[in-house]
């Protein structure tokens, strides 16, 4: 789908010099933008902490450790 879209001045000047420097065209930079913006607002916020703890320290011992603080 093709779209019109406003983009500042400024913002097209940064887009060329990316395009320029990564080998890629604008139209690809812009792409990858927006589909890592859909991706993020997909991902809630406990897809996102889900397995957070995973391979650290024990919740109980780390409960004691920091109430041991107090």
């Amino acid at each position: 789908m093709r779209a019109l879209v406003d983009i500042p001045d400024e913002m097209i000047e940064k887009l060329n010099a990316l395009s320029r420097e990564k080998g890629v065209s604008r139209a690809s930079l812009i792409r990858a933008a927006l589909s890592r913006l859909v991706d993020e607002a997909q991902t809630s916020d406990v897809d996102a902490a889900f397995g957070l703890w995973r391979g650290g320290e024990d919740g109980l011992a780390y409960q004691e450790r920091v109430r041991s603080e107090w």
